[in-house]
């Protein structure tokens, strides 16, 4: 039985300019009027990109390309395009040498230790970059990967602010033909590029389109799983979606911290207005 089609479809022009007034009211707010992107070529991060050059103006905009030697040459390639399109400053920075020297000490590393590594050395990069340029490091992590858990902790999940988090997939890809990202960055496989012929829904085991019809109804409308399975969805697949999204919690927020006192940070002293803000 098939499911019922649920309807993702977004009004990108309102979506665009919430997203562009929040990236310039938060890096105004923190004294800033730069931003620092983590330019990987792919869909997520050249739609950071554009939304943060809209926001703030190419110029003080940077965006970071940071290859590793298995990288393909598309990912340098289509970050090219995006830094052509809009005219933002831009550094390459190879992290072959800095991730190498960790790799090469352990010879039957996974490839997803290895993964791990680089997504990790972007971010130290991405944080460096970030002073140095003295800008806010953009995020661009989608919702679905958020739920997922699909992204390196303080890897490429770390960022100081986040512009599409609040967007499944297929919604970002909406929002890039709004934006005009160039068709071969938005119809390309969606891939972290850090093996050769690594794709995202090719780990998964799922397709987007798939997983974000079904988070919709999980997440959004509060829909229990045997209601998902009742509207269509395979059973093994809401409960391998749900097992994700449970395992991967930890990912989405601060570390637990053990309470002792009346005011825990993280549990009771947490808001603006808990500082007079």
């Amino acid at each position: 039985m098939e499911h019922k089609k649920i309807d993702l479809t977004i009004d990108t022009r309102s979506v665009r300019h919430i997203l562009t007034s929040f990236l310039r009211d938060e890096i105004n707010k923190a004294g800033l009027s730069r931003a620092v992107v983590n330019l990987s070529g792919g869909l997520d991060s050249s739609l950071s990109c554009f939304l943060a050059a809209e926001a703030l103006g190419a110029e003080n905009v940077l965006a970071l390309r940071l290859p590793y030697k298995s990288s393909t040459p598309d990912s340098l390639e289509h970050a090219q395009l995006v830094i052509e399109a809009l005219g933002v400053q831009s550094l390459t920075i190879p992290i072959t040498d800095m991730a190498d020297a960790l790799i090469q000490r352990f010879p039957d590393m996974s490839r997803v230790r290895r993964g791990n590594i680089m997504a990790r050395l972007r971010m130290i990069v991405l944080y460096d970059q970030s002073a140095v340029f003295q800008g806010l490091a953009v995020g661009t992590g989608n919702k679905s990967e958020i739920l997922l858990g699909y992204s390196t902790l303080y890897g490429d999940s770390a960022c100081a602010i986040n512009p599409l988090g609040d967007l499944y997939k297929t919604q970002n890809r909406q929002l890039a033909r709004e934006m005009g990202i160039p068709p071969v960055i938005i119809d390309k496989p969606p891939s972290a590029d850090l093996w050769q012929g690594q794709t995202d829904e090719g780990e998964l085991g799922f397709t987007y389109a798939e997983m974000d019809q079904l988070l919709s109804l999980l997440v959004d409308q509060r829909y229990k799983p045997e209601d998902c399975v009742q509207m269509g969805f395979a059973e093994d697949f809401v409960r391998a979606v749900m097992d994700r999204v449970r395992r991967n919690h930890f990912k989405r927020v601060m570390p637990p911290i053990a309470k002792l006192s009346q005011n825990s940070i993280n549990y009771d002293s947490h808001t603006l207005r808990d500082w007079g803000i």
